[in-house]
């Protein structure tokens, strides 16, 4: 290689500066270099999409059935009343039509739990929890701290990690 070869892509680097073609060649860089960013955020961002929309979909399939379930929970009300409200002493009369009601209840709760439903029975004796009970009266009881459920009227009802409704109580106001 002889040194006029050498020297030769010098020479042509100042001709090419000295042409205003260098200017247009660092804005080349710089729109790509744009361009690259501009399509990087693009990616991220469908990325994000994609992601959303995942949860999103997970989500409605999971708490999608909401409002049957709350629909449904009157019938499961209903159905445990009618057996409680039985007197003892009609109960071997009516034994058959007894069994088809604790059926009927017993076919609804593993339904509910099949689609992730579960009950919330406190018991007379546990403490007031507001995440997953109403207080729908305060009395004073003897024997009881303050806090402390005193009755249950109904069972409450949780889809998964979401109440569906909470447990209604009614709660000690002792001040002991």
């Amino acid at each position: 290689m002889s040194q006029d070869q050498a020297a030769s892509p010098q020479v042509e680097l100042e001709e090419f500066e000295e042409a205003g073609e260098f200017d247009e060649l660092e804005a080349l860089r710089a729109e790509r270099d744009e361009m690259r960013d501009k399509f990087m955020r693009a990616l991220a961002d469908a990325e994000n999409s994609r992601k959303r929309a995942d949860r999103d979909r997970k989500e409605a399939e999971m708490y999608g059935s909401t409002r049957l379930a709350r629909d449904l929970l009157p019938v499961y009300d209903n159905l445990s009343r009618a057996l409680q409200a039985i007197p003892e002493d009609s109960r071997a009369a009516s034994a058959a039509f007894i069994e088809g009601v604790e059926l009927t209840l017993r076919e609804l709760s593993n339904v509910m739990s099949k689609h992730g439903i579960t009950t919330i029975t406190p018991a007379v004796g546990e403490m007031f929890d507001p995440q997953l009970h109403q207080a729908m009266f305060e009395a004073p009881l003897p024997g009881t701290k303050a806090g402390q459920i005193i009755q249950v009227m109904t069972e409450g009802f949780l889809l998964y990690d979401r109440l569906l409704r909470p447990a209604q109580v009614g709660v000690s106001s002792n001040t002991q």
